[in-house]
């Protein structure tokens, strides 16, 4: 394992996290300027989808969440590097936070310290990042600004923490063997899901892949789970009564591992059908969606203590014709005028 060309790498994406903890316009943008291969391909969670480089990148996205929080400020909890088939990258675990005073995508202002989990992913090549994957937690802004228009979480909504371990910033390296251990177990347990069609949810034997006190830490809209059995009711079972026939497909994803944390992401990673019982208040109408889903897992001592997990939720609502921000913009007009919001 060249751990060298890991630590390079993590250097590259860590001057951009940097430079977004003291938010200072110039900063960031000379970062992404000189870190950033001006035809780095830029992909971001809907409404944003595609943007247009690195300039895209700040003026389409960055630019008006720093001008909605004064004080930006980027907190990241897990930063680990690694390699696939076809690249190296860097997968960044955290939250934005800061004084939420102007209405961002017309989400009205709380005047209060706000919180948006992120997990974004960085293709690193000759210095220079070439391409992005990143999802940013907008329901949960929705949340704490008393608008989201859409199903109650059956999971807990709060403030997601970082690794029990406290080691998400510089991972323990230790052996080549055991980054490949780790990356098997989530393999392998990623491999147990997709049995539960042929044989339930004993052919998943859940058992055997997680930890007994594992906590799931899902996206606003899900919230986050404690043990297999929370796990199982407060995600699972909702998500397979309403897609029996997801589909993840591995080829579409990178996988990587850096001692015990392993990291996937997909653009998107996985294909299901709204059926049955429907899925988080949406009707089983037989609509077909994609999904982007990035994740971090922490293993110890063999099973996965922690999964760290987002979902683009307003990427599936719009593929079904949901749009969520203007249902939350009706909403905002009956409790009162947009704007004029007293804080």
């Amino acid at each position: 394992m060249n751990s060298d060309i890991y630590q390079q790498n993590k250097a590259v994406v860590k001057s951009l996290c940097d430079a977004m903890y003291n938010f200072e316009q110039s900063d960031v943008r000379g970062v992404l300027k000189s870190r950033f291969h001006p035809d780095a391909r830029i992909q971001l969670c809907y409404p944003f989808e595609d943007l247009d480089g690195p300039e895209g990148f700040y003026n389409d996205a960055l630019a008006p969440l720093h001008d909605a929080v004064p004080d930006l400020e980027r907190r990241d909890t897990i930063i680990m590097s690694g390699k696939t088939g076809d690249g190296d990258w860097v997968g960044c675990c955290g939250y934005y936070t800061g004084f939420f005073s102007k209405p961002w995508l017309d989400i009205p202002p709380t005047g209060h310290q706000f919180a948006m989990r992120f997990h974004e992913f960085y293709r690193v090549q000759d210095g220079l990042i070439t391409e992005v994957q990143a999802l940013w937690d907008i329901p949960e802004v929705m949340m704490q600004a008393g608008v989201w228009p859409m199903a109650v979480s059956l999971g807990r909504e709060w403030q997601v923490p970082a690794p029990a371990t406290q080691d998400g910033l510089n991972p323990i390296l230790g052996s080549e063997e055991q980054s490949r251990a780790s990356i098997k177990l989530v393999g392998d347990m990623c491999a147990g899901l997709g049995e539960f069609a042929a044989g339930g949810v004993e052919a998943m034997g859940l058992d055997k892949y997680w930890h007994p006190r594992c906590s799931w830490y899902g996206p606003a809209g899900i919230g986050s789970c404690r043990g297999i059995e929370g796990f199982r009711n407060w995600h699972q079972i909702p998500f397979l009564n309403g897609m029996p026939n997801r589909q993840g497909d591995a080829n579409a994803g990178h996988f990587f591992s850096e001692g015990e944390y392993v990291a996937f992401t997909a653009w998107p990673g996985m294909s299901a059908t709204i059926s049955n019982d429907g899925w988080m208040g949406i009707a089983p109408a037989g609509q077909k969606v994609t999904m982007r889903s990035l994740d971090f897992w922490r293993c110890e001592n063999g099973k996965i203590r922690e999964n760290w997990v987002l979902v683009d939720l307003l990427s599936v609502y719009a593929q079904i014709g949901v749009d969520v921000l203007g249902r939350m913009r009706e909403l905002n007009k009956a409790r009162y005028p947009f704007g004029k919001l007293d804080l």
